[in-house]
């Protein structure tokens, strides 16, 4: 059994099969750029400022953001010291142990799977609300999977489909495309800004805490600032992504803290400013709708912006995606280079030097999931999934720490072990705040993944076998 909590530093050729590098700082944060700025801004700021937080939700996002800053200072050390395309899982693996490093890995799977599915749900409805006003929209059959009255998700798979291609071409072009994509919703953003500026009524901003910090309903949902950050904290999903972006970095040791600490500053201060203009442009009552900055806009009678706006939506949710999928790739790469998945998943395209094994097998699987289950509530483990993951980095900075002082840190934090303690404490106190049938869901997850590590990892793992 000992076996099961021996630590294992990443070898990025181990096995014969490396990545190609081609990737740079600038490459990163747009990659994180492109992964956080989706959903959280154009459809969770509206949602839980009306539901849970009130023009608060401003505070909502400094705390999501303050508890991922935390986990990012860990992240970037650990990727600068360790290296490895695993991210979290790799980490663990180096900390912890092999059996814990699966937990997290089969954790990162449900996260990174999930949420590219659930994404490609709300994209598919944006896409189909620009087709109906140029008169080409899909009918209900196309656009609703089975359990909803419909056939199929139609431009859910279709997405997911086209992103699989993207990613089979090259990282370094599906990079490019990320960058032009990142452009037009940044560009989206400013208009916004541009716009909500001139039309701010302070009126809006009170009561500035409707909802005081943490309370419950009568029917037993958890309102108020702190709930607005476990919910919030969607927005964040994807930075750790950058991570898993180490083997195919020029110079991961710098490159990847920058771009892992560049995204999450910038897209901070855009959350912060976003949603102060957006609760203070309309009362936050009105903002419980599917794009609440869309609807701000066409509530001012700036529908030109709102159209705009739209466009944004649709480009930075792909984006969202992209970046998503390209990370659950690498994750799966690594697990299986390690043996503990199949060695169909580490194979590496001669050609195009990227997993394409690995890349259409998640890709038919997101598709089908995409565009025939509906995913509902199972979307809130994405949230539980990354924070247990958050929990485990920053854990596996003090464990390393301790066990490997010695080890080379290009990047170090300041301050000893106090900023990765903080972490730990921030995000297990947001994992609390998420509802209990989250917390059930999520343990009959890691319930499947231990019988699979049991009844095959466990018996072909490379460090086991060594």
């Amino acid at each position: 059994m000992k076996n099961l909590f021996r630590r294992k530093l990443p070898v990025p050729d181990e096995g014969g099969n490396s990545l190609k590098k081609c990737l740079g700082a600038f490459d990163l944060t747009l990659l994180g750029i492109g992964a956080i700025i989706g959903t959280g801004i154009f459809v969770l700021t509206g949602i839980a400022a009306a539901t849970q937080a009130g023009p608060a939700v401003v505070l909502s996002f400094v705390i999501a953001g303050t508890a991922c800053a935390f986990a990012a200072l860990s992240y970037a050390e650990l990727a600068a010291s360790i290296g490895g395309c695993g991210s979290a899982y790799g980490y663990s693996y180096a900390a912890f142990g092999e059996l814990l490093a699966w937990i997290i890995g089969w954790d990162l799977v449900l996260e990174y799977g999930v949420a590219v599915a659930a994404v490609a749900n709300g994209w598919s409805g944006y896409f189909n609300n620009a087709l109906t006003a140029i008169g080409l929209g899909l009918p209900d059959m196309l656009i609703k999977g089975p359990f909803a009255g419909g056939l199929v998700n139609l431009p859910a798979v279709a997405i997911v489909l086209v992103l699989m291609g993207m990613l089979i071409v090259g990282v370094k072009e599906s990079a490019r495309i990320n960058a032009i994509m990142v452009f037009v919703k940044l560009l989206t953003i400013s208009v916004f800004i541009a716009v909500a500026l001139f039309n701010i009524h302070p009126a809006n901003w009170q009561p500035f805490m409707p909802f005081g910090w943490f309370d419950h309903t009568a029917d037993g949902k958890t309102i108020g600032v702190l709930a607005g950050a476990s919910l919030v904290f969607f927005a964040y999903v994807g930075f750790d992504a950058v991570s898993t972006a180490v083997e195919e970095t020029h110079n991961p040791q710098k490159d990847v803290p920058t771009g892992i600490l560049a995204s999450l500053v910038f897209c901070t201060v855009i959350y912060i400013v976003v949603s102060g203009l957006l609760t203070g442009v309309v009362s936050y009552t009105e903002l419980n709708v599917s794009s609440p900055v869309a609807h701000a806009l066409h509530l001012l009678g700036v529908n030109w912006a709102s159209a705009l706006v739209a466009t944004g939506v649709i480009t930075g949710l792909t984006t969202v995606m992209l970046v998503l999928y390209y990370g659950l790739t690498r994750i799966i790469f690594a697990m299986s280079r390690d043996g503990l998945l199949p060695p169909f998943f580490a194979t590496v395209n001669e050609k195009t030097h990227t997993p394409v094994r690995t890349t259409v097998m998640c890709g038919v699987i997101m598709a089908i999931m995409a565009g025939f289950i509906p995913l509902g509530a199972l979307a809130e483990l994405v949230n539980i999934g990354t924070l247990a993951a958050f929990v485990l980095v920053c854990g596996g900075v003090i464990v390393l720490r301790r066990l490997h002082p010695e080890m080379p840190r290009p990047f170090k934090m300041k301050g000893g072990i106090i900023l990765p303690v903080l972490g730990v404490l921030s995000c297990g106190a947001l994992i609390a705040f998420l509802p209990l049938v989250t917390h059930l869901r999520f343990l009959l997850w890691l319930a499947v993944g231990i019988v699979i590590y049991f009844s095959y990892s466990v018996r072909h793992s490379k460090l086991n076998a060594a």
